[in-house]
């Protein structure tokens, strides 16, 4: 039953996949023969065919069917209720699934939109169809090769031996399945951090495929802008929160003490975010000052480019990760998706060039416009290299057959300059006027905070920080936010002379006269945050390996770490093994328990470090052995290292506070004056 109710939902959201694709190409040119109920028709059965797949896929995994093949291979009935449920997108087929369903989420909210409209937009219609075709690829990807639904028709002692594709074909249903892999569930942030990232990286079709609309039509101009503006911001905040969140569950899973390997995966999530972000910026050049339009075509072509890169680096196995899957044939389908996708979009801005290059010239290099640009830059650069870096072993690989590395060191020695010059950057981009800046203005802008930030660097050194990364960290970071806070309180200090009224009062409504502007500012202290965090804990941070028998003390880093007891704890799905060791630290005592999980099948333990976090930093402990009367622990020291997740999360936020807060209908405050004077 589960089988062939998953996969009629599949088929019913290819059928209206390719209505509405039909619908939306034929509008694109002429509307008036496209009837609105046949769109919603169409809408409707993409999101009634994408829901009912993954419901069932869902509720499958929470009865244990394990006829269904997909569950029987990746699920078990001593698996926790909420890893049952992260398993629906933690295996190839069903990460497929959840993709699906957030594209046909995506594809709603777009037509809802659209019908504020009274007539049928050929935009927003032409939009429509574009998402369409991509929808009837993936759903086609489900129909076919990466089926979530396949019959097991022979089973194993644990999971399925062979399967069938025919939803009606007689089941024979294993007893038991392996469950996840013991990694996905060894913490529940794993129930997170997938579907954060799937938002972002699908959240960007819609941009996408208003930019393809657009080009077909031949319309220039920055309407097209205006209308994605909530998409791209909704998809740029999940993709921040869903890579910091990964961070986070790297961190607090995998007992190495880190939370950034550059691993190709990670740096494939990293690229469409750094494209994002320059296309966020360089959109605000364009409904500005008209500027930029061929660029912003090339920007948010290149960031779904990026995200369809990304899901061929995760579903191909041709890399080595944690967070990757089995080879299968979905790795070639994705390839010649993305080789369509860029040879497509690309052919067609190419013979559109001459209706979106005519744009105001830069007057001067010297203006917000400028630093704007010198921002697309960096950020672009920033991704080339990350995309060299992750790339040029598997193509070194494939022409040489032999396996080359590039390690940290490689992207760590050119990123570091690069963020130095983006901390730079965003400092001074937003108080930098339009069209040509006067250094007198600037540095009556910039002085205050500079000499803030420098005193900030001082104060790092007196407390005897004298790594160079560390001060400089410390001192860029402290000029982005002391810019942001001195442009806020001048702001609100004006509305409140002009209005009367205390200056405390005018933040929230000089905030609120103009949520884009001061959502990016909050997006620029979280980023701020976080490169403090990233200097200081990297730069500070300390470790070492420890052997204690119950009763040692030993000293580290100015906490005395005294090892009590072990224990051992069967839970439902696995075997727990772990240490309680006394940690203290002026005075101050607390217990930590690190752990090894053992899971019934799979022979290597899972590591589960115990971090105890405070303001001065995080003191962190990975069991690495545990017998013989004794254990062995990997010890870490990480000062601050709570501002990159603090920093991280607020970033996020910040890109929802843009769309949340609604501007008032009269906006009296300073801060559009303010605006229109930088």
């Amino acid at each position: 039953m589960t089988a062939l109710a998953g996969y009629f939902g599949i088929v019913l959201a290819m059928a209206s996949a390719f209505v509405l694709a039909l619908l939306g190409l034929r509008g694109m040119h002429h509307p008036h023969r496209v009837s609105r109920r046949h769109l919603e028709l169409a809408v409707f059965g993409l999101m009634a065919g994408g829901g009912l797949a993954f419901l069932a896929l869902e509720l499958g995994l929470l009865a244990d069917d394990f006829s269904v093949a997909y569950i029987a291979d990746h699920s078990a009935t001593t698996t926790p209720f909420v890893y049952k449920l992260a398993t629906g997108w933690a295996a190839l087929e069903g990460s497929i699934v959840l993709w699906g369903l957030v594209l046909v989420v995506f594809t709603l909210t777009v037509y809802l939109r659209s019908r504020r409209d009274k007539e049928i937009n050929p935009l927003w219609v032409g939009a429509l169809g574009i998402m369409g075709l991509i929808t009837l690829y993936f759903f086609g990807l489900m129909a076919t090769i990466a089926n979530p639904f396949q019959v097991c028709v022979e089973a194993a002692s644990i999971g399925c031996l062979e399967t069938s594709n025919v939803p009606w074909a007689t089941a024979m249903a294993p007893l038991e399945g392996p469950g996840p892999n013991p990694l996905l569930q060894n913490h529940p942030l794993m129930a997170v951090h997938p579907p954060l990232l799937y938002i972002g990286y699908v959240g960007m079709t819609v941009p996408f495929a208003f930019a393809i609309s657009a080009l077909i039509r031949g319309e220039s101009g920055a309407g097209w802008l205006r209308q994605t503006r909530s998409w791209t911001l909704v998809a740029w905040s999940f993709l921040t929160a869903g890579i910091v969140i990964g961070g986070l569950w790297s961190y607090e899973v995998l007992g190495w003490g880190g939370y950034w390997a550059w691993d190709p995966v990670e740096n494939a999530s990293f690229m469409p975010w750094l494209v994002a972000t320059a296309f966020i910026h360089s959109s605000v050049v364009q409904q500005r000052r008209g500027m930029l339009q061929a660029w912003n075509f090339i920007l948010v072509i290149a960031t779904f480019s990026l995200t369809i890169l990304g899901t061929f680096l995760t579903r191909s196995g041709i890399i080595a990760s944690v967070h990757s899957f089995t080879q299968s044939p979905i790795g070639p389908a994705l390839l010649w998706f993305l080789m369509v996708i860029l040879v497509g979009s690309l052919s067609l801005f190419a013979t559109r060039i001459h209706l979106v290059a005519s744009s105001p010239r830069l007057t001067s290099l010297a203006s917000r416009e400028g630093v704007f640009l010198l921002n697309n830059l960096l950020l672009t650069v920033f991704a080339f290299i990350v995309l060299i870096g992750t790339l040029y072993p598997m193509f070194a690989e494939a022409v040489s057959g032999s396996q080359l590395g590039v390690g940290r060191p490689f992207f760590d020695r050119l990123a570091i300059p690069i963020s130095f010059a983006l901390l730079l950057a965003m400092g001074l981009g937003p108080i930098t006027p339009f069209r040509q800046a006067r250094g007198s203005v600037v540095w009556e802008r910039i002085r205050n905070p500079l000499r803030v930030a420098l005193a900030a660097g001082a104060g790092a050194v007196l407390f005897g920080n004298r790594d160079g990364y560390l001060v400089l960290g410390v001192v860029a970071g402290t000029f982005v936010i002391s810019v942001i806070l001195r442009q806020l309180w001048v702001t609100a200090s004006r509305a409140a002379a002009k209005q009367g009224t205390p200056v405390w009062r005018s933040f929230w409504r000089t905030m609120r006269s103009d949520p884009g502007y001061w959502g990016g500012q909050l997006s620029h202290i979280g980023v701020a945050l976080l490169a403090m965090g990233i200097a200081i804990s990297a730069n500070q941070g300390a470790d070492t390996q420890l052997v204690l028998e119950p009763g040692q003390t030993a000293q580290f880093a100015g906490h005395e770490i005294t090892y009590l007891e072990d224990f051992e704890r069967d839970e439902v799905n696995r075997l727990v093994l772990g240490a309680r060791v006394e940690v203290t630290h002026s005075g101050n005592t607390v217990v930590l328990e690190p752990r090894l999980n053992r899971y019934a099948r799979s022979s290597q333990p899972v590591a589960t470090p115990s971090v105890d976090t405070s303001l001065r930093g995080d003191f962190y402990l990975s069991l690495t052995g545990i017998g013989g009367g004794r254990i062995s622990l990997d010890v870490f020291w990480f000062p601050f290292i709570w501002l990159i997740w603090v920093g991280g999360v607020l970033a996020a936020a910040a890109g929802m506070f843009s769309l949340i807060v609604k501007k008032p209908a009269r906006v009296a405050t300073g801060a559009e004056e303010e605006s229109e004077r930088v």
